[in-house]
């Protein structure tokens, strides 16, 4: 089985006492938390209650900006890819799911790719949410702002590892109405 890093929509945060009333699916990703998960919990991020874990490591953002900013970049991303097929069908499988799935938050539950290095999650957790996604984000503004096109060329060059992610209404981790 692989570890992997799910991505959730709700209009409420998890806390102490509870888990939103209403959780879509966004997406998983396979042994890595990708530059998508990453984007899209790159504005508004504080880290909650996890829904799925015990540890305080889940990760939760405004879902209206995090999305913009992925459609941003896979915008940026996609004037060196025009004619290729399949990154557009991933864009546009993206966005229509993101439209469909839309809430006021998203949320990332990273517990078992923080899980696999044997470090303290809610530690890696912390790390993720101070130093790798505002690092990503960073990236992301620049490269859209045409000011880091050595990035942008890497990202664009592998693709498929940043953004082909599953997305689906249902995920290995999915919860109930």
């Amino acid at each position: 089985m692989a570890n992997r890093s799910y991505l959730y929509s709700a209009d409420s945060m998890p806390n102490e006492a509870e888990i939103p009333k209403r959780i879509r699916c966004i997406s998983e990703h396979n042994w890595d938390i990708p530059l998508a998960h990453k984007l899209m919990v790159g504005r508004g991020m504080t880290i909650v209650p996890s829904m799925i874990w015990n540890p305080p490591i889940g990760i939760a953002a405004d879902y209206a900006d995090g999305a913009a900013l992925l459609c941003d970049l896979l915008r940026a991303v996609g004037k060196g890819l025009e004619d290729d097929a399949e990154f557009a069908e991933c864009v546009a499988r993206t966005t229509a799911h993101l439209e469909k799935q839309q809430a006021k938050y998203f949320i990332l539950e990273s517990g078992e790719i923080v899980s696999v290095s044997g470090d303290d999650p809610a530690a890696s957790v912390r790390r993720l949410a101070s130093e790798d996604i505002p690092d990503a984000v960073t990236k992301a503004e620049a490269a859209i702002a045409g000011q880091h096109d050595d990035w942008l060329a890497s990202v664009r060059a592998d693709w498929q590892r940043h953004f082909a992610s599953f997305y689906s209404e249902a995920l290995y981790f999915s919860f109930p109405d």
